[in-house]
């Protein structure tokens, strides 16, 4: 009598542990993320959006109604007071889920700093180029790389400079997929121009059916260098799909059957009431295996059917027996044999029933014998 309590106990106590469990990881990762060490220039450009976030938050719209040249004096003392100074310093850096913990040392470390531009430059000069890129020199201007900010290679579009806007790098191109050379001004092996003009080059990926090493002239099979493995050239149409299944003989392991893919092939097993098939289920058998037979285009299970038959006449018998009981009852009493009569008419019918809207569960009843006796000697 025991027994439920405990285990409820127990289950209590395992999810509570698994609750403390999970909150302990998440909170390692939360710890992990905020102690993450940023490169320098990036660190400094978090700690500028966060105090920009703070200058937004803290900013205020006009007064409605009253003095207006009283509201814009006390907007403009506003602006740059202590007080804002403070708000925005108190919730500086919360909004930072990585390297939260560099941020806050460096809002303490530069504090001066930036109570100088709040009070002094906030109208003449951006905050992140004042203080990461004039004052602190831990940035470069966009399209600046390195200790001397020196300007970064011209990458057409179609790549990045390699340190831009950063204190490192090299200044070279890392190029766009697709595209090659010092300025990104190629195409890569396995793309051709699609479009090239004085200020803009378009390159796109060759068609499938080419090599990666011979590339392609244009666009479609047709305009390959060379085929890929799984494809043969044709003078009318370029490089075409290599039919596995019917070039290559035995290409799949017995019991198993090929399907074709561009450039390629894949074997899938065959249905189990097969010994080999040209495809998938067992209407697609070449013959079948042992323990089924064909029947109406199908490879079929003779014992599974042999046990259908079986269920079927057991089933009937049942309801045979079921009816005989019925009528031995009426001999002795008629009132509880109306009773039994009924409840053993329902349970036909929807037994019936329910088999006819299941075909999958045809020939196979739930309801055990056992289980209707009990029923019947209830309603007794």
């Amino acid at each position: 009598m025991f027994i439920l309590p405990i285990n409820v106990y127990q289950a209590s106590i395992c999810l509570f542990a698994v609750t403390v469990v999970s909150l302990n990881s998440l909170d390692v990762k939360e710890q992990k993320e905020k102690a993450t060490r940023l490169p320098p220039c990036k660190a400094c450009t978090a700690l500028v959006d966060s105090f920009k976030l703070g200058l937004e938050k803290t900013s205020r719209g006009k007064h409605a109604g009253g003095d207006a040249a009283w509201e814009e004096e006390k907007l403009r003392s506003y602006k740059t007071s202590e007080v804002r100074f403070v708000e925005i310093q108190e919730n500086l850096c919360q909004e930072k889920k990585r390297g939260q913990d560099q941020c806050h040392n460096m809002a303490n470390d530069y504090e001066p700093l930036l109570e100088e531009w709040f009070t002094r430059k906030q109208a003449e000069a951006d905050l992140q180029d004042w203080l990461c890129i004039q004052r602190l020199q831990l940035c470069c201007p966009p399209g600046h790389y390195g200790s001397d900010c020196k300007r970064c290679s011209d990458c057409q579009g179609n790549g990045k400079c390699k340190g831009d806007g950063t204190r490192k790098g090299n200044g070279q191109c890392a190029c766009d997929a697709g595209y090659a050379g010092s300025n990104c001004n190629e195409c890569n092996k396995g793309y051709y121009e699609a479009f090239r003009d004085n200020n803009k080059l378009l390159c796109s990926e060759c068609h499938k059916a080419c090599t990666k090493m011979e590339g392609c002239t244009g666009a479609g099979p047709k305009a390959c260098s060379k085929c890929n493995e799984g494809w043969r050239w044709f003078e009318t149409h370029g490089c075409q799909d290599v039919n596995e299944c019917i070039d290559v003989p035995r290409v799949c392991r017995p019991n198993q059957f090929c399907v074709n893919n561009d450039g390629s092939y894949t074997c899938l097993e065959c249905d189990r009431s097969c010994d080999g098939c040209d495809g998938d289920g067992p209407d697609m058998c070449k013959q079948c295996a042992n323990g089924y037979a064909l029947k109406e285009g199908k490879c079929q299970d003779e014992s599974s059917e042999q046990r259908d038959k079986y269920v079927n006449i057991t089933r009937f018998l049942t309801y045979f027996g079921l009816c005989v009981a019925t009528c031995v009852i009426f001999q002795s009493s008629t009132h509880i044999a109306y009773i039994v009569g009924a409840a053993v008419a329902i349970y036909i019918a929807a037994s019936e029933y329910w088999l006819s809207s299941n075909p999958q569960a045809a020939n196979k009843p739930q309801l055990d014998t056992k289980q209707l006796e009990e029923m019947i000697m209830k309603s007794l």
